[in-house]
């Protein structure tokens, strides 16, 4: 008899975790592989912002991981795919056509990610009761966050450390696109045995196709009759204007030798910051934040985040200024710029989850998440532009001009004074 149920520990850190490995695969380490191997920030930018897309489409075929087969199936299904779409991301990168290739895959990536995301969340609600749901929310951050520093700093951190042994960067690059194929051969094995079978998770193809697409139209047709729908899109939109810029040049600028305006530190550098600094005190930034929220709710809050997720970019202002040779000041500029990232981006969510309430919530949420994936992508794309237009210095005072479009947003939407704020 095949067990309906687990362990919750046995199975929800390592899922999450492989929620979280190839989104940073695709979405930061292919960027910092992109420019060590040679590609100019314009392109970079533009091929990162490309890979937003299946993040932002992604409510459009939520349906039908919903209607066909079972969450378990598609969990495995896309852990399998995203092994083959990461090997080979590792063996493009030696054929003649390696940017087009290596792309292609990581696209594939990409789109296997989002549906791999779609089927864990729904998995979650169905093998978990509501008091563990709540429980287990800090474990599956937490094993979300030890992706990213595997990803971004431990596996960044090693091709650093083959590119100055070996002294070939495609080799380095290949070692690393083998070793995320790798964990995911042991993470679709794992989990093939250790995902519980909950009775909830089941086939809705009884269901004719005809009537689930009126019902999915139905969400969306009620998604912008709900009040206040376009201040909302304004905020999601506005809202990380300057950071979704940030995100990908910020990189380039630690990368880029001092002669062409960046800083030259090393890969393993940029690993260790952004894969250890970064994700520490991004998560501390974001614990405190809710705190803050629980004590006096998201009204009260949601201008001073605002700031907080804006302001911290003078401290990029200050690196393309004056381009410090301290590893220190660098990671203390980085520590205050991600701490106050994840403080100011609480708001933000915390938003969305109120926009969204009602009868649709799980749908409209998924809107609102697809969404804000395109606020990040539209940015990241002309960011690579705007930055080889201005040159460093420049990009980062332009970046700190964006906050006004922050504020755009955060004026236009109205907020229940006492949503957020815990009860006691």
């Amino acid at each position: 008899m095949e067990q309906k149920t687990r362990n919750p520990w046995s199975w929800i850190p390592s899922l999450y975790f492989a929620e979280g490995l190839p989104y940073v695969a695709v979405m930061v380490v292919a960027g910092i592989m992109y420019k060590r191997l040679g590609l100019a920030n314009d392109t970079i930018a533009m091929y990162t912002g490309w890979l937003n897309l299946p993040w932002v489409i992604k409510p459009l075929w939520s349906p039908f991981v919903e209607i066909f087969k079972t969450k378990r199936w598609w969990i495995v299904l896309m852990q399998l795919i995203l092994g083959v779409g990461l090997a080979g991301v590792a063996f493009s990168l030696h054929a003649t056509h390696w940017v087009q290739m290596t792309f292609a895959f990581l696209f594939l990536v990409a789109f296997s990610s989002a549906t791999h995301d779609i089927a864990c969340d729904g998995f979650y609600m169905l093998a978990l009761p509501a008091h563990n749901q709540a429980a287990f929310m800090g474990i599956r951050n937490t094993s979300y966050r030890i992706a990213m520093i595997t990803g971004q700093g431990l596996l960044v951190m090693l091709a650093g450390y083959i590119e100055q042994t070996t002294q070939n960067l495609k080799v380095a690059w290949m070692i690393v696109y083998g070793i995320f194929t790798a964990l995911f051969i042991l993470l679709l094995a794992l989990h093939k045995f250790s995902l519980p079978r909950p009775d909830g998770d089941h086939s809705l193809e009884t269901h004719s196709v005809s009537h689930i697409l009126k019902e999915f139209g139905g969400t969306f047709v009620s998604f912008f009759q709900k009040k206040q729908v376009w201040g909302t899109l304004l905020f999601i939109l506005f809202y990380r204007f300057g950071e979704a810029q940030i995100t990908v040049i910020s990189k380039l600028l630690m990368l880029d030798q001092r002669s062409a305006g960046g800083l030259g530190l090393s890969t393993e550098e940029v690993g260790f910051l952004y894969g250890v600094v970064s994700v520490v005190f991004l998560l501390l930034g974001g614990i405190l934040g809710g705190v803050f929220i629980s004590r006096n709710g998201l009204k009260y809050w949601l201008w001073p985040m605002g700031l907080m997720i804006n302001v911290p970019h003078l401290t990029y202002v200050y690196l393309s200024q004056f381009y410090p040779t301290s590893l220190w000041a660098v990671s203390t500029c980085v520590a205050i710029e991600q701490f106050g990232y994840g403080f100011g981006f609480v708001a933000f969510m915390v938003y969305l989850m109120y926009f969204s309430e009602g009868k649709y919530k799980t749908a409209h949420y998924a809107i609102c998440t697809g969404i804000m994936a395109l606020g990040m992508m539209l940015p990241t794309m002309v960011a690579g532009k705007v930055q080889k237009w201005l040159g460093y210095p420049h990009f980062f005072l332009w970046v700190m001009f964006c906050t006004v479009f922050t504020f755009i947003g955060v004026a236009v939407v109205k907020v229940d004074k006492d949503f957020g704020k815990r009860k006691i």
